[in-house]
Protein backbone atom coordinates (compact mmCIF):
# COMPACT_ATOMS: atom_id res chain seq x y z
CA UNK A 1 0.00 0.00 0.00
CA UNK A 2 1.37 3.35 -1.01
CA UNK A 3 0.55 6.40 1.59
CA UNK A 4 0.83 7.70 5.30
CA UNK A 5 -0.68 7.84 8.22
CA UNK A 6 -1.32 10.89 9.97
CA UNK A 7 -1.10 11.20 13.74
CA UNK A 8 -0.38 13.86 16.31
CA UNK A 9 1.55 14.53 19.35
CA UNK A 10 -2.38 14.88 21.08
CA UNK A 11 -5.45 15.24 20.02
CA UNK A 12 -6.87 19.05 18.52
CA UNK A 13 -3.34 19.30 17.44
CA UNK A 14 -5.14 19.42 13.85
CA UNK A 15 -4.29 16.58 12.16
CA UNK A 16 -7.37 17.11 9.60
CA UNK A 17 -6.30 20.70 8.75
CA UNK A 18 -3.06 19.27 8.10
CA UNK A 19 -4.29 16.14 6.07
CA UNK A 20 -6.52 18.49 4.24
CA UNK A 21 -3.97 20.78 2.86
CA UNK A 22 -1.86 17.67 1.94
CA UNK A 23 -4.70 15.60 0.46
CA UNK A 24 -4.96 19.20 -2.21
CA UNK A 25 -1.23 19.66 -2.88
CA UNK A 26 -0.87 15.73 -3.71
CA UNK A 27 -4.14 16.43 -6.08
CA UNK A 28 -2.42 19.45 -7.40
CA UNK A 29 0.86 17.66 -7.83
CA UNK A 30 -1.56 14.69 -9.93
CA UNK A 31 -2.26 11.91 -7.57
CA UNK A 32 -4.96 9.74 -6.99
CA UNK A 33 -5.57 10.45 -3.15
CA UNK A 34 -8.01 8.42 -1.22
CA UNK A 35 -8.60 9.85 2.57
CA UNK A 36 -9.30 7.60 5.14
CA UNK A 37 -10.67 8.39 8.52
CA UNK A 38 -11.80 4.99 9.24
CA UNK A 39 -13.10 5.90 12.36
CA UNK A 40 -14.60 8.84 13.98
CA UNK A 41 -15.78 9.37 17.57
CA UNK A 42 -17.75 12.83 18.70
CA UNK A 43 -20.03 12.45 15.46
CA UNK A 44 -22.53 15.06 15.64
CA UNK A 45 -25.92 13.55 15.23
CA UNK A 46 -28.29 15.05 12.11
CA UNK A 47 -31.58 13.36 11.18
CA UNK A 48 -30.99 9.96 12.89
CA UNK A 49 -27.38 10.45 10.94
CA UNK A 50 -23.83 10.42 12.20
CA UNK A 51 -21.92 13.14 11.09
CA UNK A 52 -18.16 12.88 10.60
CA UNK A 53 -16.60 16.63 10.25
CA UNK A 54 -13.61 15.61 10.07
CA UNK A 55 -14.13 12.63 7.42
CA UNK A 56 -16.25 15.40 5.50
CA UNK A 57 -13.24 17.67 5.49
CA UNK A 58 -10.80 15.35 3.94
CA UNK A 59 -13.21 14.52 1.49
CA UNK A 60 -13.89 17.15 0.20
CA UNK A 61 -9.93 18.33 0.20
CA UNK A 62 -9.77 15.03 -2.09
CA UNK A 63 -12.77 16.26 -4.34
CA UNK A 64 -15.17 14.37 -2.86
CA UNK A 65 -14.00 11.84 -5.61
CA UNK A 66 -15.15 8.52 -2.91
CA UNK A 67 -18.76 8.29 -1.02
CA UNK A 68 -18.56 9.55 2.90
CA UNK A 69 -18.88 6.19 4.08
CA UNK A 70 -16.12 4.46 2.04
CA UNK A 71 -13.80 7.45 3.84
CA UNK A 72 -15.39 7.57 6.82
CA UNK A 73 -17.46 4.03 7.30
CA UNK A 74 -17.32 3.78 11.02
CA UNK A 75 -18.74 6.59 12.94
CA UNK A 76 -19.13 6.67 16.97
CA UNK A 77 -21.25 9.40 19.28
CA UNK A 78 -19.34 9.82 22.15
CA UNK A 79 -16.67 12.55 22.53
CA UNK A 80 -14.10 10.15 23.85
CA UNK A 81 -11.37 7.89 21.97
CA UNK A 82 -13.07 5.19 19.44
CA UNK A 83 -11.91 2.70 21.76
CA UNK A 84 -14.10 3.79 24.94
CA UNK A 85 -16.77 4.95 22.65
CA UNK A 86 -17.19 1.73 20.74
CA UNK A 87 -17.17 -0.13 24.19
CA UNK A 88 -20.14 2.57 25.41
CA UNK A 89 -21.76 2.19 22.13
CA UNK A 90 -21.70 -1.72 21.98
CA UNK A 91 -19.37 -1.67 18.40
CA UNK A 92 -17.41 -4.63 18.13
CA UNK A 93 -14.54 -2.34 16.39
CA UNK A 94 -11.48 -3.90 15.56
CA UNK A 95 -8.17 -3.30 14.13
CA UNK A 96 -9.11 -5.64 11.32
CA UNK A 97 -12.09 -3.71 10.55
CA UNK A 98 -9.80 -0.57 10.49
CA UNK A 99 -7.39 -1.77 7.71
CA UNK A 100 -10.26 -3.28 5.53
CA UNK A 101 -12.45 0.10 6.03
CA UNK A 102 -8.43 1.73 4.62
CA UNK A 103 -7.97 -0.51 1.90
CA UNK A 104 -11.34 -0.42 0.25
CA UNK A 105 -11.42 1.36 -3.17
CA UNK A 106 -8.57 1.67 -5.86
CA UNK A 107 -5.87 -0.48 -4.96
CA UNK A 108 -3.71 1.95 -6.87
CA UNK A 109 -4.35 5.11 -4.51
CA UNK A 110 -2.17 6.86 -2.48
CA UNK A 111 -3.80 6.12 1.18
CA UNK A 112 -4.03 9.32 3.01
CA UNK A 113 -5.16 7.89 6.81
CA UNK A 114 -5.98 9.66 9.76
CA UNK A 115 -5.79 8.34 12.90
CA UNK A 116 -7.80 9.70 16.29
CA UNK A 117 -5.74 11.38 18.58
CA UNK A 118 -1.89 10.40 19.09
CA UNK A 119 -0.17 7.49 18.21
CA UNK A 120 -0.78 5.56 21.36
CA UNK A 121 -4.41 6.35 21.81
CA UNK A 122 -6.67 3.87 21.72
CA UNK A 123 -8.39 3.30 18.73
CA UNK A 124 -9.90 0.15 18.69
CA UNK A 125 -11.55 -2.85 21.23
CA UNK A 126 -7.88 -4.96 20.22
CA UNK A 127 -5.38 -2.28 19.38
CA UNK A 128 -3.77 1.26 19.50
CA UNK A 129 -3.33 4.21 16.81
CA UNK A 130 0.28 2.83 16.05
CA UNK A 131 -1.30 -0.94 15.88
CA UNK A 132 -3.43 0.29 12.41
CA UNK A 133 -0.45 2.05 10.92
CA UNK A 134 1.93 -1.66 11.53
CA UNK A 135 -1.30 -3.24 10.10
CA UNK A 136 -1.56 -0.98 7.14
CA UNK A 137 2.68 -0.67 6.59
CA UNK A 138 2.35 3.11 6.17
CA UNK A 139 5.36 6.24 7.43
CA UNK A 140 4.09 8.29 9.86
CA UNK A 141 3.29 11.99 9.64
CA UNK A 142 3.35 13.51 13.01
CA UNK A 143 1.66 17.08 13.55
CA UNK A 144 2.71 18.60 16.11
CA UNK A 145 1.07 21.68 17.90
CA UNK A 146 3.53 24.48 18.09
CA UNK A 147 3.70 25.62 21.99
CA UNK A 148 5.52 25.04 25.11
CA UNK A 149 6.30 21.87 25.72
CA UNK A 150 5.99 20.28 22.29
CA UNK A 151 9.58 19.24 21.69
CA UNK A 152 9.30 17.04 24.43
CA UNK A 153 6.18 15.30 23.09
CA UNK A 154 7.18 15.15 19.49
CA UNK A 155 10.25 13.39 20.35
CA UNK A 156 8.52 10.98 22.48
CA UNK A 157 6.01 10.20 19.49
CA UNK A 158 8.84 9.68 17.28
CA UNK A 159 10.58 6.91 19.75
CA UNK A 160 7.54 5.35 20.70
CA UNK A 161 7.13 4.85 15.99
CA UNK A 162 10.00 3.95 15.96
CA UNK A 163 10.52 1.66 18.02
CA UNK A 164 7.67 -0.45 16.93
CA UNK A 165 9.45 -0.36 13.43
CA UNK A 166 7.71 2.35 11.45
CA UNK A 167 8.92 5.08 9.43
CA UNK A 168 8.20 8.67 10.15
CA UNK A 169 8.10 11.03 7.29
CA UNK A 170 8.40 13.73 8.71
CA UNK A 171 6.98 16.38 11.28
CA UNK A 172 5.00 18.95 10.70
CA UNK A 173 4.75 21.90 13.09
CA UNK A 174 1.46 23.55 13.16
CA UNK A 175 0.51 27.08 14.72
CA UNK A 176 -2.88 26.39 16.27
CA UNK A 177 -3.01 29.27 17.68
CA UNK A 178 -1.94 32.84 15.82
CA UNK A 179 -0.09 34.14 19.12
CA UNK A 180 2.89 31.39 19.17
CA UNK A 181 5.61 33.47 21.17
CA UNK A 182 8.34 33.39 18.38
CA UNK A 183 11.22 33.31 20.49
CA UNK A 184 10.40 29.45 21.45
CA UNK A 185 11.84 28.36 17.56
CA UNK A 186 10.28 25.14 17.98
CA UNK A 187 11.11 24.12 14.10
CA UNK A 188 15.33 24.61 14.44
CA UNK A 189 15.11 22.98 17.61
CA UNK A 190 12.91 19.85 16.93
CA UNK A 191 15.42 19.71 13.33
CA UNK A 192 18.58 19.74 15.46
CA UNK A 193 17.25 16.67 17.45
CA UNK A 194 15.48 14.18 14.98
CA UNK A 195 16.57 12.63 11.20
CA UNK A 196 13.61 13.71 9.69
CA UNK A 197 11.93 17.03 8.10
CA UNK A 198 10.46 19.10 9.91
CA UNK A 199 8.01 21.74 8.20
CA UNK A 200 5.73 24.74 9.73
CA UNK A 201 2.41 25.37 8.85
CA UNK A 202 0.87 28.80 9.46
CA UNK A 203 -2.41 29.54 11.67
CA UNK A 204 -4.58 28.31 9.39
CA UNK A 205 -7.75 30.35 9.70
CA UNK A 206 -5.23 33.50 9.27
CA UNK A 207 -3.27 32.33 6.43
CA UNK A 208 -4.37 29.88 4.40
CA UNK A 209 -2.38 30.66 1.51
CA UNK A 210 0.67 30.47 3.64
CA UNK A 211 -0.92 26.93 4.36
CA UNK A 212 -1.58 25.82 1.17
CA UNK A 213 2.14 26.22 0.14
CA UNK A 214 3.61 24.84 3.03
CA UNK A 215 1.54 21.78 1.98
CA UNK A 216 3.53 22.02 -1.58
CA UNK A 217 6.38 22.17 0.54
CA UNK A 218 5.28 18.62 2.18
CA UNK A 219 3.55 17.10 -0.55
CA UNK A 220 7.13 15.72 -2.65
CA UNK A 221 7.75 13.95 0.32
CA UNK A 222 5.28 11.19 -0.93
CA UNK A 223 5.05 10.93 -4.94
CA UNK A 224 5.88 8.15 -5.86
CA UNK A 225 9.71 8.27 -6.79
CA UNK A 226 10.55 10.12 -3.80
CA UNK A 227 8.62 7.46 -1.10
CA UNK A 228 10.29 4.76 -3.27
CA UNK A 229 13.77 6.24 -2.55
CA UNK A 230 12.91 6.62 1.31
CA UNK A 231 11.42 3.10 0.89
CA UNK A 232 7.97 4.60 2.01
CA UNK A 233 5.91 2.91 -1.48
Amino acid sequence: MHGVFVTGTDTGVGKTFVGCALARALGRAGMSVAVRKPVESGCERRKGLLFPADGIALARAAGDREKLDTVTPLRLAHAISPERAARLEGVNLRIVDLEKAVAAGAPGDFRLVEGAGGILSPLALDGLNADLAIALALPVLVVVADRLGCINHALLTVEAIERRGLAVSALVLNAISADVDGAMANRDDLAERVDVPVFAFPHGRDDRKAAELAANELAPLFTTDRADEMGMA
